[in-house]
């Protein structure tokens, strides 16, 4: 990024031609910077092996107009979380029996389907806090879901993305989880501190359960607690993400006093519990369903230096064995993917049919990724290709190619500075992401440097498409994970300890972080808190309404 400041003046100098002075020409050239990969400028990006300097030169007149054009249009941002989903959605292929037509029709239409993202982390609150601040969680400390950003000493004075987009002349509002949710002594933190506007996430109502099932916990373990599923009595426009994208909808019908926006969207499902309407089960006929086929060996390669095994089967995996479940488990996750893709129709439609169409990005992504039996285990966490891949929708009017799977390496760590380039803001400094602007105007380039995701402290993951290179530094005393996706996309032969893996190892290990920031001060309050002042609100909530 500090090339094209240093080209700036240089290339304003060319511009006489065009009548133009250096001062009016400053946004022209930025814009123009912005359609030109940064290795054809001279840049290297972060963390890739060198590259030979080409020669700057000043932009014709022909790429000038299309550079103003482009950044004429003066883009909004939607930006659209959706908590623990993965890659059964239709137009990423994960499951081929998902139904998600209005997902599918965005990606068909205007989106580019970003077939090799990957999260930062693999648990809700460090991987949000690293997207939404721009950094690693190996350098600010956010680790887990106890340890709240704002009190992470390395984030004192760093702007998050929707606070840089303030700062920078935008209306930033949201509603629903977009920031994980910490218990503090004033209330609830949801975020909203980062924010313009927030509207604070309506609950919606369940009316009651149908029916429920929750496999019986195997030797008392709390995790499986909350692995139940079932079909709520509510119909489905009272639901939480329902309400939560007419919210989003209605406020395409603003004017934002001539500020371009910065919406953010956060939709809840497919988090545990599984509970929706029952015409989102009625799409998955258990008879037609075929589940996930189990490799019961798959954790027996994974082992520490003295040949100890390191993963057992999850606990949620053991209890939906035991009770036969697997199959009923796996029909509730799609339930609720296809309840999610219907909530979000009405914010597609409200956007299609509104002002904004033509001049709006939409970011549409998932925090992690989510196992549904594989490696025998059902959630995120860890550093498998399951917890770490997850989906990722990019939308730019006039830029991105739609009905194209793009197989560029990316991160969510990246979608920060991509944004701020898009849009034609300053760049942040503070990014430690890559922006793949230029992987969205040129689709196919080569863009494959080893991109990482860390799960607790000292736990890293690397990937650059094909391998896949796993470093456990913290609690399994350096054990190692190799696998090549071009013949195991499933991950079932780790070939670590292969010698000839060891040239391979060596390449990956340079990327790892050089430094592994200390955990930040967790939470004051805990989790019982958390749920208590969620229960707090729906009564307050159910008390007003009555």
């Amino acid at each position: 990024m500090k090339i094209k400041n240093l080209l700036l003046t240089s290339l304003a100098k060319n511009l006489s031609p065009l009548g133009l002075s250096r001062r009016s020409a400053l946004p022209f050239i930025q814009a123009a910077l912005l359609l030109t990969p940064l290795v054809a400028i001279g840049a290297v990006p972060e963390s890739t092996q060198p590259v030979q300097e080409a020669k700057p030169t000043a932009p014709g007149k022909a790429e000038l107009e299309e550079a103003a054009k482009y950044q004429s249009k003066g883009f909004n941002v939607l930006f659209i979380a959706v908590d623990d989903l993965n890659d059964w959605v239709g137009c990423f292929g994960g499951n081929p029996q998902a139904i998600t037509p209005n997902l599918d029709r965005l990606a068909k239409q205007q989106a580019m389907v970003m077939n090799k993202a990957y999260a930062a982390s693999t648990v809700c609150g460090p991987s949000r806090s690293a997207l939404l601040s721009g950094k690693r969680a190996a350098s600010i400390g956010v680790y887990g879901n106890k340890e709240n950003m704002q009190f992470a000493p390395k984030l004192k004075d760093v702007a998050t993305l929707p606070q840089y987009f303030s700062k920078h002349g935008y209306h930033t509002l949201s509603t629903g989880k977009i920031f994980h949710k910490h218990p503090t002594e004033d209330g609830m933190d949801e975020g909203q501190w980062a924010f313009d506007e927030f509207a604070e996430p309506t609950e919606g109502g369940k009316g009651g359960m149908l029916w429920k099932k929750c496999p019986p916990a195997v030797d008392g373990d709390e995790k499986s607690e909350d692995f139940r599923w079932g079909a709520v009595k509510a119909p489905v426009e009272k639901t939480k993400d329902y309400l939560a994208c007419k919210w989003a909808a209605d406020q395409l019908q603003r004017d934002f006093e001539g500020k371009p926006f910065f919406l953010a969207l956060g939709i809840s499902k497919p988090h545990l519990p599984w509970e929706v309407p029952q015409q989102f089960f009625d799409l998955y006929p258990l008879d037609k369903l075929k589940a996930v086929d189990i490799v019961r060996d798959d954790l027996n390669d994974i082992v520490d230096k003295k040949g100890k095994e390191l993963f057992r089967p999850d606990p949620r995996f053991e209890a939906a064995d035991k009770a036969n479940l697997h199959l009923e488990a796996q029909q509730a996750y799609l339930a609720n993917i296809s309840y999610v893709d219907y909530c979000l129709g009405v914010i597609f439609e409200a956007l299609a049919k509104s002002k904004y169409a033509d001049n709006t990005i939409i970011m549409l992504w998932g925090d992690h990724g989510w196992h549904l039996s594989e490696k025998m285990k059902y959630g995120k966490t860890d550093l498998w290709e399951e917890s770490c891949r997850v989906p990722l929708l990019v939308s730019v009017p006039g830029v991105t190619t739609p009905d194209f799977k793009c197989e560029g390496v990316v991160n969510l760590l990246d979608m920060y500075p991509t944004l701020v380039e898009l849009c034609g803001l300053p760049p942040n400094a503070e990014n430690e992401g890559r922006s793949f602007a230029p992987l969205l105007k040129n689709s196919s380039m080569e863009w494959n440097v080893p991109t990482l995701t860390t799960y607790q402290y000292k736990n890293h993951s690397l990937t650059d498409g094909r391998y896949r290179y796993t470093w456990y530094g913290g609690k399994k005393d350096g054990g190692e994970e190799l696998y090549d996706h071009s013949v195991d996309p499933l991950e079932h032969k780790n070939l670590a300890a292969n010698p000839e893996s060891q040239e391979i190892i060596a390449r990956f290990k340079k990327y790892l972080p050089t430094y592994d920031e200390p955990a930040a001060p967790r939470n004051k309050l805990s989790g019982d808190d958390k749920k208590k002042m969620s229960k707090g609100k729906k009564k307050k909530k159910k008390d007003e309404d009555e």
